[in-house]
């Protein structure tokens, strides 16, 4: 077994037994919900990313523990937990995770470590489930912006649609554009396809990766809207079982495809123009 594993493997069984029930219950609770069911993707993701570089941060050259800091942050993670989990409060209770990596991260290895496991650390953050006071404010809005684009879209291209408030009528029918088709979830999911795919490709111009991390933002409303229009298509021309059943599944497999392939074509344009800039 190698010798950096080893200082870990009392602390990681601490984690599981800690956060364990944690788990379980978001799995078998707001997880399964479409709102909430982009959670554990993002934790499958997080610990493949902090597995793949897991070799390297154990491998910096000069790295000290910092215990002086490392305490002061388990103690506010243990706390942050305690609170959280005794009250039910999601965002304390599974935020804590976070603290507690840091903490152990400077207690058993230093910074240098950390700087190798900073992007999949930071990639935990989109599993945490926020307060519903924020995400409802937050999400009606953002429902609004995406209904008022997808009716003027489709009333442009000669569909009987009209809208009020977040209900699209088309034809006979009605849709309610809901939380899970546009809402602040659905935003954070596509933010962090967009990151993860800028962690993967590693782009060396520093323009280009600012570019389109801000890019990401617009690409995440642009795929809403396209998968409100899929879903509302789907709903006038083949009837409102169809928009409600499997196809409403498949529609949310449309949602990340069209994400996907707007970062990439966006990602293609922005490397013409570094080309093009440093041809001139």
């Amino acid at each position: 077994m190698a010798a950096w594993l080893t200082p870990w493997l009392l602390p990681a069984a601490g984690l599981l037994a800690m956060y364990g029930p944690s788990f379980f219950d978001l799995l078998n609770g707001i997880w399964r919900t479409d709102e909430q069911g982009h959670g554990p993707i993002v934790l499958g993701i997080s610990i493949w990313l902090l597995v793949r570089a897991w070799p390297a941060a154990m491998s910096v050259p000069g790295d000290r523990p910092r215990p002086w800091l490392a305490w002061p942050l388990l103690l506010v993670a243990a706390v942050s937990y305690a609170l959280g989990r005794s009250q039910g409060i999601l965002i304390l209770e599974i935020g804590s995770l976070l603290w507690m990596l840091v903490g152990l991260g400077l207690l058993l290895r230093g910074p240098g470590a950390l700087k190798r496991l900073w992007f999949p650390l930071f990639f935990m953050l989109f599993m945490i489930p926020l307060p519903g006071t924020v995400v409802d404010a937050l999400t009606q809005p953002m429902k609004l912006a995406v209904s008022y684009v997808a009716e003027n879209i489709l009333y442009r291209a000669g569909y009987p649609i009209s809208r009020t408030g977040v209900i699209l009528q088309i034809g006979q029918y009605q849709l309610l554009v809901a939380d899970a088709c546009a809402g602040l979830h659905t935003l954070f999911t596509l933010e962090a396809l967009g990151l993860l795919y800028l962690n993967l490709v590693r782009h060396a111009s520093v323009f280009r990766n600012v570019a389109l991390a801000i890019l990401i933002v617009p690409i995440s409303f642009c795929a809403n809207v396209i998968r409100v229009m899929v879903l509302t298509l789907i709903t006038y021309h083949f009837g409102d079982e169809a928009g409600q059943g499997f196809l409403h599944g498949f529609a949310g497999l449309v949602l990340f495809m069209a994400a996907l392939l707007l970062i990439t074509g966006a990602d293609s344009l922005l490397r013409l123009g570094v080309r093009n800039k440093a041809v001139a």
